[in-house]
């Protein structure tokens, strides 16, 4: 477990302190954390300084994630003697539910129809040699409104 807190040393220069101190806490208890991980059992596995409140404000606070997902590629993942290619694709995960940001019908290609769900778009270095994907951007497709009248009509 420490060793996943290490790889975090990496990405420490691109964030506040404050915001890395709560990161490592977060991480930590998702790590130790049983069953559903919800912000309120996240703040109850985290050390001093892991809050609910303080687990919220993370959660709302904006994140340079391309730069992140980049600089530990670079500095952990990449293998000059690789060769790599770049992939997009997009995925949906089923949900039910009505109160969910973006949930939509979206059609899923491993069920074959169209399910309540949400859908990303993945932007990806796949590693030809290892057959691994480094995902380095991720972003969630929301419908807009003309999109919906036109799906159902």
């Amino acid at each position: 477990m420490t060793e996943i807190l290490a790889l975090l040393q990496n990405i420490a220069p691109l964030l506040e302190p404050v915001n890395f101190r709560q990161m490592s806490r977060i991480i930590f208890a998702m790590l130790v954390i049983s069953g559903r991980i919800t912000m309120l059992g996240l703040s109850r596995w985290a050390d001093k300084g892991g809050s609910y409140r303080s687990i919220q404000r993370w959660y709302h606070t904006k994140f340079p994630w391309e730069m992140l997902h980049w600089t530990l590629f670079l500095k952990r993942l990449l293998k000059l003697s690789d060769e790599y290619i770049i992939a997009g694709d997009e995925t949906v995960i089923g949900k039910a539910g009505k109160e969910t940001y973006g949930l939509d019908r979206f059609f899923s290609g491993l069920k074959k129809q169209v399910i309540p769900g949400l859908s990303f778009f993945v932007f990806s270095l796949v590693s030809v040699d290892e057959e691994h994907s480094y995902p380095l951007e991720i972003n969630q497709v929301v419908k807009s409104a003309e999109e919906k009248a036109t799906s159902i009509g």
